[in-house]
């Protein structure tokens, strides 16, 4: 019987590859993203396209409204840095943080999870590009796995629940060499954080500039249109 996943799809390069190792490992993926209030809601096209072209099971996007709360670059009226060095980008949280906007995303693949009989969930965090996300960090994951087994009907009748990250221990070159091993087209994706009424991005945010790094030095050409 072949096991079910879910997997976290954003439209970005991460989870586009995270998607496609999920179903290299053998896995039927059923496809979760969110429209959370995010200014760059392109990525929710993006998704589609991604979960179409790498044949997902199912791809759903589920409703909730994080600019109530704000506080981030992405969900309130607060500019999206641009510009910033590598050193910038590494220094720090910064504030394109969503207030833990990756436990509510991994609660709700949780509870996905548990309605599907599925007991294996895949996320796209990376811990080595780190932009200073802590939810990124291999800590924070193994501790959501604790919790879920623990909270969860599943892990107590003892289907241990297994938090996937493979991509935590890759740079954004090797991510992309990995994807495009498996077939993923990267002209499907969007990462910028900022896009124009186009859906093109803007070339300028961190997002996007760990993105054009990671296509420099995979030594693969970049087909994501930017704005500059």
């Amino acid at each position: 019987m072949t096991r079910r996943a879910v997997v976290l799809l954003s439209g970005g390069l991460d989870s586009a590859t995270v998607l496609a190792m999920a179903q290299k490992a053998g896995f039927e993926c059923w496809a979760l993203s969110f429209r959370y209030g995010q200014r760059h809601a392109v990525e929710l096209a993006a998704a589609a396209r991604v979960a179409a072209a790498l044949g997902a099971a199912r791809h759903r996007v589920a409703e909730i409204d994080l600019r109530a709360f704000g506080g981030s670059a992405l969900t309130a009226d607060i500019d999206v840095p641009k510009d910033r060095d590598d050193a910038a980008i590494a220094g720090g949280i910064p504030v394109t943080y969503v207030p833990a906007r990756n436990t509510i995303m991994l609660s709700f693949a949780l509870a996905w999870a548990e309605v599907l009989e599925a007991f294996d969930i895949f996320v796209g965090v990376n811990a080595v590009d780190y932009s200073g996300y802590p939810d990124c960090r291999p800590e924070y994951v193994a501790a959501f796995e604790r919790m879920a087994n623990l909270a969860t009907k599943a892990g107590v009748e003892g289907h241990k629940l297994t938090i996937h990250t493979p991509l935590i221990d890759l740079t954004k070159a090797q991510i992309i060499a990995k994807g495009v091993e498996l077939g993923v087209d990267y002209a499907l994706t969007s990462s910028c954080y900022d896009p124009d009424h186009q859906g093109r991005a803007c070339g300028r945010c961190d997002s996007c500039r760990l993105r054009r790094k990671g296509f420099e030095q995979a030594g693969i050409p970049d087909p994501t249109s930017y704005t500059d």
